[in-house]
């Protein structure tokens, strides 16, 4: 540890039980946990992780710890450990038992809800570690602090006796282990990448600490944590990650732009604090349409903006285009000034601000509200965006180039989006012409299938229930929007179509309440050629319309693969597996001939060029389009709610979504070579 955090230590406020705050109970927690920890499925169950890790991360944003381990042990344990200062064990005058103990079975006991404990904390809900040692089957505490070692142990978050001495220690920090409850929690299995993806993030956020995660849930041999303050100290020779960015921010807008092309080669970096509020920013343009921006209050991830957010936005804006004006980028007496759209085409910026009791709006935190992080974030950026464009006047031109090349491009994406919408209403194609509408106009019961052409549409539209199911068939391989702008995106005719259909409008004029349907659904072939319609859809949805998305109105549809009858059973298989179950199934069913029996599983010859595969007394047709099914077919196997499956699509991580469809459909070959040739040997079936 620095000399630096040494002195911070010391000279840093008392940190003792008097600075423990009793809010309220415990008894809500499991009675309700959903209310506190989001749900009760893998991400309430990943959400355990964080309130503990919060702990910690909230000593190191203090400058009490620079050391945090997570690992994953067997039988389902998770052991949290920091070098920090260590939760205090004295008794609570209030509550007359530990400040420990208090802090472990009291909601919204702690050192966050006053005093100087603490300047600046997180947590998604701010409820703590006691929710997690309530929804655990057992916990246990043990802490370093004063020359001292002391534990707890905790069942259902109640105490098995009271904090304890059991030795000296010339450490200091808290290790926290606990077991999640299986009554609770519909699944105990932790997803690594999850927790690595999301810790990766945490170390960007606080410079200088040093994470470690470790995955020991499948080691053999017996680990004695008593022994080892870290994991780490074991060698136990088992998955493990470790995080250390001393850039911050600036780190992770390089690791944001790893496969992109970039436009200048200085990256913008800030951290500086104004009127209490703590600024952290960064950002760099890139060679493509599409922006990254991520924001965070307090390390929350405020998926939806705020005030810091509207402040970053207002002073970029401003500061271009008073460099644009100073520096004669525009016309003379022309009038003309970037938008903050124009300067936001191609930006990836992070934004973090840290700030004393923060106000969210919103249950998840998702928006901050705090109206002084507005100013506080415009003065700290102007000051530094000025000084940088000043320093860096190549980058500045490219930069200002950029921004007025994306404001050509928006008056002729929006000349363009005019005409679409004028000529659906002008023309009278209020639809277009080849769709096949529901006669429900309740949104909330309507389906739109997005199909792949004429002949799978014609399958659906005579399968369907008219009622409440529309048909929409697109003609072969939509436009890759990864790679255009939008005045060329709505050139096409095909997604101009799919717009006028949805009733959303785009961009600017988008309005999720006029969606005509709260079930879109992409019903695409069970082939390579399907694959790759369904993925420039979801790039289309994700880029464009991603509220449709979020609002959980996106699906993706499951048509079988095969279609198997012996006699007059007929089922249908979904994946190769599937296939074999059911032949299988067929083959042990009892037959009246015991040399039918015996052929079953040895005869197999190709019928004809249909697809079709006979196997004694079993027919098996392969379904290679939509279209070679009868209409009865699809609508018993892919579009009656009684029978169908439906993916819903889901975005779990924006910042990976968004790199993949990068890598994926956008213009750096190498990066999705690289994608592909490491990925190769895992492709199991592959159809060409």
């Amino acid at each position: 540890m620095t000399k630096e955090k040494e002195n911070q230590k010391k000279k840093g406020p008392k940190y003792s039980a008097e600075d423990i705050y009793v809010l309220e109970g415990l008894e809500p927690v499991r009675k309700r946990p959903g209310m506190y920890i989001g749900s009760t499925g893998v991400d309430g169950l990943h959400h355990l992780i964080w309130e503990v890790f919060d702990n910690s991360r909230d000593e190191a944003m203090g400058g009490y710890a620079d050391e945090v381990e997570v690992a994953l042990l067997p039988n389902n344990v998770v052991r949290v450990v920091d070098n920090g200062r260590g939760i205090p064990v004295e008794i609570h005058k209030k509550t007359k038992v530990s400040a420990l103990e208090t802090v472990m079975t009291t909601l919204h006991a702690g050192g966050k809800f006053g005093g100087d404990s603490y300047k600046v904390s997180g947590g998604l809900h701010g409820v703590g570690v006691s929710v997690v040692n309530a929804l655990s089957t057992s916990l246990r505490a043990e802490i370093h602090r004063d020359g001292g070692k002391y534990i707890q142990e905790y069942k259902i978050g109640k105490p098995q006796g009271k904090t304890k001495k059991i030795g000296p220690s010339k450490r200091n920090g808290t290790i926290i282990s606990f077991i999640p409850d299986d009554s609770i929690f519909s699944e105990l299995e932790f997803n690594f990448q999850t927790i690595v993806d999301h810790l990766r993030q945490q170390a960007y956020l606080v410079k200088g600490l040093r994470i470690r995660i470790i995955d020991a849930r499948n080691y053999e041999g017996k680990i004695d944590d008593s022994k080892a303050f870290y994991l780490n100290e074991l060698n136990l020779q088992t998955p493990s990650y470790s995080f250390y960015f001393e850039g911050g921010l600036l780190s992770l807008v390089r690791y944001l732009n790893f496969n992109e092309d970039a436009l200048h080669d200085n990256i913008f970096y800030v951290d500086k604090t104004h009127d209490g509020v703590e600024v952290e920013a960064s950002f760099q343009y890139i060679i493509d349409i599409t922006g990254k921006e991520m924001s965070f209050a307090n390390n929350i991830n405020t998926k939806e903006g705020g005030m810091h957010l509207t402040g970053f936005r207002t002073a970029l804006t401003r500061v271009l285009n008073d460099y644009a004006k100073k520096n004669n980028f525009f016309k003379k007496d022309s009038g003309d000034s970037l938008s903050g759209e124009d300067v936001r085409e191609g930006l990836t910026v992070v934004l973090s601000v840290k700030l004393r009791d923060p106000q969210f709006e919103g249950q998840t935190k998702a928006k901050l509200g705090s109206t002084e992080a507005r100013p506080a974030t415009d003065a700290v950026i102007s000051s530094a965006l000025s000084y940088f464009l000043e320093e860096n006047p190549q980058d500045a031109k490219k930069i200002i180039e950029r921004c007025i090349l994306s404001q050509k491009a928006r008056k002729a994406a929006k000349a363009a989006r005019e005409t679409v919408l004028r000529k659906g209403v002008l023309e009278g194609l209020t639809l277009p012409g080849k769709l096949a509408d529901c006669s429900s106009k309740n949104a909330e019961e309507s389906e739109l299938y997005i199909v792949e052409g004429d002949s799978a549409g014609g399958s659906a539209k005579q399968g369907r229930d008219r009622r409440f199911q529309a048909i929409l068939p697109l003609r072969g391989k939509i436009l890759n929007i990864e790679r255009a702008r939008l005045d060329k995106m709505l050139a096409s005719k095909e997604i101009r179509a799919l717009i006028i259909a949805l009733g959303t409008a785009i961009a600017e004029e988008f309005e999720i309440k006029k969606a005509r349907y709260h079930r879109i659904i992409i019903m695409t072939d069970a082939d390579v050629d399907g694959a790759h319609i369904r993925t420039l859809l979801l790039t289309l949805f994700f880029r464009h319309f991603p509220e449709l998305i979020e609002q959980g109105y996106l699906y993706i549809a499951q048509p079988p693969l095969y279609r198997i009858q012996k006699g007059r059973s007929v089922e249908y298989a979904y994946s190769e597996d599937g296939k074999e179950k059911l032949i299988n199934k067929f083959i042990k069913q009892k037959t009246s001939s015991k040399t039918e029996n015996k052929t079953l599983d040895k005869k197999e010859e190709n019928l004809d060029e249909k697809g079709e595969v006979k196997i004694t007394g079993i027919n098996i047709q392969r379904y290679k389009g939509l279209g070679e099914m009868n209409p009865d077919q699809l609508w018993d196997t892919t579009m009656n709610p009684k029978n169908r499956s439906l993916g819903r699509v889901a975005v779990q991580d924006a910042a990976e979504a968004d790199k993949m469809f990068d890598i994926l459909m956008g213009t750096d070959v190498s990066s999705r070579k690289r994608f592909i040739q490491s990925r190769a040997k895992s492709v199991k079936n592959l159809d060409i």
